[in-house]
């Protein structure tokens, strides 16, 4: 029987010379960079909403009230130490996760220049909610690009892979862990926040499937062959 070349609709674990090779790139790289801009916006807009800071920048902002640094100096900083715990976890980094490095910030700033500030009660909410929910597509989008997560999703989803756990249950643990040492630390919370750390995770894993692109066999192979 021949071999088949169908390739497999689920999250690879492969070097970024395998990403590249896994084919689906018209698809994949506009998926990638939309995802990335996307996220920053929907950071953005959670934000202007002022309601709560998502859960880990209250873990930056606590950081931030007991040492001289910068707000992204600490962001740097935190992301450094995020991509040494996938050391342990074998998870392998790629195009994604440095242009999720280099990209999210100053998408973040020019949604901040162009979007209108909410006025009054009922915007802020709609502001809030509809940044929660853009950051689950943002997330599911750049994730399902094949190119390699961000540093705290690579946590997700790396510890997810290990575990065995849902992608719902590894996101919602980590974020309300981050909120809590962040609010221990004198960090921002709010109604936002809680929002936030407790829907991203199933929102993330129902829209993943419909997001994730299938490898081609080249990859899958490649995949198999490390695990």
């Amino acid at each position: 029987m021949p071999r088949s070349h169908s390739p497999r609709r689920e999250l690879a674990n492969v070097g970024p010379i395998s990403q590249l090779r896994g084919g689906r790139l018209a698809r994949r790289l506009p998926q990638l960079i939309i995802g990335l801009y996307l996220y920053g916006a929907s950071m953005a807009m959670v934000v202007l909403a002022g309601l709560g800071m998502i859960p880990w920048d209250v873990l930056h902002s606590g950081i931030l009230a007991h040492v001289p640094l910068s707000f992204g100096t600490i962001v740097t900083i935190t992301s450094v130490l995020v991509l040494l715990a996938w050391i342990p976890l074998k998870q392998m980094p790629g195009l994604g996760t440095v242009l999720n490095a280099l990209s999210i910030g100053p998408a973040l700033d020019l949604t901040l220049l162009v979007l209108p500030h909410p006025e009054g009660l009922g915007w802020q909410i709609a502001y809030m909610v509809a940044g929660v929910g853009l950051n689950g597509v943002a997330s599911a989008m750049y994730i399902g690009s094949q190119f390699g997560p961000g540093p705290r999703d690579g946590l997700m989803t790396g510890l997810s892979r290990v575990t065995g756990r849902s992608i719902r249950l590894v996101r919602t643990v980590i974020e309300v862990s981050v909120v809590a040492v962040g609010w221990a630390l004198g960090g921002v919370i709010g109604v936002g926040t809680a929002l936030y750390a407790l829907s991203i995770g199933p929102v993330t894993q129902a829209l993943l499937p419909f997001f994730t692109v299938a490898l081609c066999s080249r990859s899958d192979e490649t995949s198999g062959q490390g695990s």
